[in-house]
């Protein structure tokens, strides 16, 4: 009988291809668990709001517009936050959703978020944080492209 666990991840829609996958066994540590839990999860986010039609790019370039040159702090933090609000910011989310006001919450989920991962802060652990804390931790890099020797 096989004692090995692993976690399989596998999702193919259009052209979107995502594979993640580990096998688990008494010597593999709790940090490569949760990071490939992690890498799961940030596979999923991004493309759930890529599939609804919302512009992440457009998104991620206001965040980043939001954040540039703040450093990582509670009250930075606060007064970007309020930035949200503004009527730059709903233009904003409006533009980004095609004008489907029926979007603008979820793609308001998302620019809050991508704005305070812009100033360091997140909601979950992510493969970043795992890879600071167990400097350590090895992950395997997805296959792609491969420079030229």
């Amino acid at each position: 009988m096989d004692d090995s666990n692993s976690i399989e991840f596998l999702a193919k829609y259009k052209d979107w291809v995502a594979v993640k996958k580990i096998r688990i066994d008494a010597s593999t540590k709790p940090e490569e668990i949760v990071a490939q839990l992690a890498g799961i999860r940030q596979s999923i986010d991004k493309k759930a709001f890529e599939l609804l039609g919302i512009d992440t790019a457009k998104l991620d370039a206001y965040a980043a517009q939001l954040t540039s040159g703040s450093r990582k702090s509670y009250n930075t933090l606060a007064q970007v936050v309020q930035k949200l609000g503004t009527g730059e910011a709903k233009e904003t989310i409006t533009a980004a959703t095609n004008s489907r006001p029926e979007l603008n919450e979820v793609a308001s989920t998302y620019l809050f978020r991508k704005t305070v991962q812009g100033l360091s802060f997140d909601f979950d652990v992510n493969v970043e944080m795992l890879e600071k804390a167990f400097p350590d931790l090895k992950l395997p890099k997805p296959p792609g492209r491969k420079p030229k020797a």
